[in-house]
């Protein structure tokens, strides 16, 4: 790739993750305060709105935290020493597992609340807000472990055209690190998103299973005309598997990304595709959220209204 290809590229790509980045801060941005504006009003949230309210509030700050960072992959104003480097670079990687987390027990949580009362998981109705409050907790503490790596792999690069060195930005780049120090701290992270992403996967399956009876049933105790109108049920397990779908996507798209860039060593370029891949659902989940969460609309209109 010529210089001028090289440049275009470049400038396309700053736009793109510069554009996904604002848009999705504006929507966590507005989705927080509204869920902000119902806690303080007179009507109690639900518990699944709390834990959609910190969800976005994750996204939030891994968005700025990437904004941060993709100022140095782009403009070379000024160059990070290295502990800006470790830290920036270690509360990014701990926001990302973070929203992984707290998705899988949001969508968790959805299971429980919209489970039947015939279901296994009624006994955990009352407790799950508590119970899964203490996970969370637990995960945290557990992605503050798994990402100290961070802490002596991440420097403040001497020489930018070394091989020895993988590109993170123009300050900041990874150490190579020997083969039994890189299963050590990739095993335990393979392990753990794919415990997460599996139990992604039952709870979304459980609520599929439950959508397609309550459609049988539905069929032998109403009409067509009354059943064809979707149930908030419905359209909260739509959200699930809408949502866990594109996750889905975009998590095996950036897996392909991921190994292509360590295959092929085309460090910034393959870096910028891998970073709007993997920052894309937290630019489109609150627009999903916004869009069927029927109080939420209600209360932004509202709003409109007074202004």
């Amino acid at each position: 790739m010529n210089k001028d290809n090289l440049l275009h590229t470049n400038n396309n790509m700053k736009i793109t993750l510069f554009s996904e980045l604002g848009v999705g801060i504006s929507a966590n941005s507005i989705l927080i305060f509204a869920h902000l504006c119902m806690l303080l009003g007179e009507n109690r949230p639900k518990p699944i709105d709390l834990y959609i309210a910190f969800l976005s509030l994750t996204q939030l700050l891994l968005l700025i935290t990437m904004c941060l960072i993709a100022v140095d992959m782009f403009m070379s104003g000024g160059r990070w020493d290295s502990t800006t480097c470790k830290f920036l670079t270690y509360f990014h990687r701990l926001l990302r597992g973070l929203t992984l987390c707290a998705t899988c027990l949001l969508n968790v949580l959805w299971t429980i609340t919209l489970s039947p009362r015939s279901s296994c998981l009624t006994m955990f109705k009352h407790k799950s807000p508590h119970h899964i409050s203490g996970v969370f907790l637990f995960f945290c503490v557990l992605y503050m472990s798994f990402s100290s790596h961070f802490f002596i792999s991440i420097i403040a690069s001497p020489n930018l055209t070394s091989d020895n060195f993988v590109y993170v930005t123009q300050t900041c780049s990874l150490l190579p690190l020997s083969y039994f120090r890189k299963s050590m701290f990739t095993t335990p992270m393979i392990i753990r998103e794919a415990f997460l992403i599996g139990l992604m996967a039952l709870s979304s399956g459980y609520m599929v299973a439950l959508l397609w009876r309550h459609k049988k049933q539905a069929r032998h105790l109403y009409s067509t005309s009354l059943s064809s109108k979707a149930s908030p049920e419905q359209r909260a397990t739509r959200t699930i598997m809408l949502l866990m779908s594109f996750f889905v996507v975009l998590y095996i798209l950036e897996t392909v990304v991921f190994y292509s860039r360590m295959k092929f060593k085309d460090g910034p370029i393959l870096y910028c595709v891998q970073t709007i891949v993997s920052h894309s659902y937290a630019t489109v989940s609150p627009f999903v959220f916004i869009c069927t969460e029927k109080h939420i609309i209600k209360f932004l209109k509202s709003m409109c209204g007074k202004m």
